[in-house]
């Protein structure tokens, strides 16, 4: 389709406009092969020279054509004179006869004007375009199509393929279970989501180039209570790491909390504090749930998952009870390092509304 549109396009408007981007490229490409060493770069910037090159030498020839006409063309162009005056003199005698036999045939009447007119004379040379002209017109033309093509990308919205980080579904019209209306300001899964799904969260976690894949938010309630504790929890996934915060909303501080580990599984129990508050970081496994949607709807057993990386951290300086988990994991069972875990914290847990003195 380009190449239709430049044959259509005069021969002063289509040549320049082809010698200015085969140059520009040309220059560009052997300039990017010199820095980077690479030799099929440079064939392909000789290529554009070369055409550019070719370009100029025949609109070289063009010009001088035009001031300096050949002598065959001037010898062609003088016989053609000479046969027109030629022609135009018998014309003129015929017409001088056809006047004396009709004033001799009737002398009374008045002479018809036979041939009546101006005289027929060579044919006026067109109009040759103006060569500055369509010069201007050309540079006009590749300025016209610079500035669009550095525009576009800035105009033009961003391609659909890239891919687009998950964001957190609208909880709105979730109904909340009763443990929340009984809690004082629980947060909800969907504000969990909004808080933990930042811009910088793959900064963070150590992998600046990943984009979130998942990012989701519940509100539910701990297991175990009868539906009596609130439970909202959050999970954004990476290619890399996944990273769930939960709030839950019990009695339990984390002195506590830590002496029921130590009769736990738990692993690597280290006691520290986080913005002020109590914190402990340990080790656990996750667990691995296999669920089958085929006929029987049957899943296989319980089995255990990668180690993951958790810091729970008080949900108030006085420790009152309750407590925030943030916990991260792989599936190649990789973990970070614990300063990943207090940087998220610390990015964090100040955006999670803080709940109501009791």
């Amino acid at each position: 389709m380009l190449g239709f549109l430049l044959r259509l396009l005069p021969f002063w408007v289509r040549e320049p406009l082809l010698i200015a981007v085969g140059s520009v490229l040309g220059v560009r490409i052997m300039y990017l092969a010199v820095r980077d060493h690479d030799r099929v770069a440079a064939g392909l910037g000789a290529v554009f020279l070369v055409f550019t090159a070719m370009r100029v030498y025949m609109v070289v020839r063009a010009l001088r054509a035009r001031r300096n006409p050949s002598p065959a063309s001037s010898a062609d162009g003088a016989a053609v004179d000479a046969a027109a005056q030629a022609q135009a003199q018998a014309q003129a005698q015929a017409q001088a006869q056809a006047q004396a036999q009709a004033q001799a045939l009737a002398p009374t009447q008045v002479p018809a004007q036979v041939g009546a007119g101006p005289r027929p004379g060579p044919d006026t040379p067109a109009k040759e375009p103006n060569q500055w002209g369509q010069a201007v017109a050309a540079v006009a033309l590749f300025g016209a199509l610079a500035a669009a093509l550095w525009v576009a990308p800035r105009v033009m919205p961003p391609d659909d393929s890239t891919p687009q980080p998950a964001s957190c579904s609208s909880g709105e019209h979730e109904e909340l279970p009763k443990a929340y209306k009984e809690t004082p300001r629980p947060v909800t899964g969907e504000e969990l989501c909004k808080a933990l799904n930042r811009r910088d969260l793959a900064k963070l976690l150590g992998t600046p180039g990943e984009t979130a894949t998942t990012a989701s938010g519940t509100s539910n309630t701990a297991p175990l209570t009868d539906g009596k504790v609130a439970l909202p929890e959050a999970e954004v996934a990476f290619d890399t790491y996944t990273v769930n915060v939960s709030a839950t909303y019990n009695k339990l501080t984390i002195d506590q909390y830590v002496k029921l580990m130590e009769f736990g599984n738990e692993t690597d129990i280290k006691a520290l504090t986080v913005l002020g508050r109590p914190a402990v970081l340990f080790s656990d496994h996750t667990m691995k749930i296999e669920i089958s949607l085929g006929s029987g709807g049957s899943g296989g057993p319980v089995e255990q998952g990668p180690l993951a990386r958790t810091l729970t951290v008080a949900l108030d300086r006085d420790d009152r009870g309750g407590y925030y988990d943030i916990t991260v994991w792989s599936t190649s069972g990789a973990l970070p390092d614990d300063s990943v875990l207090l940087d998220i914290a610390e990015k964090v847990l100040p955006t999670i509304r803080e709940r109501a003195v009791r």
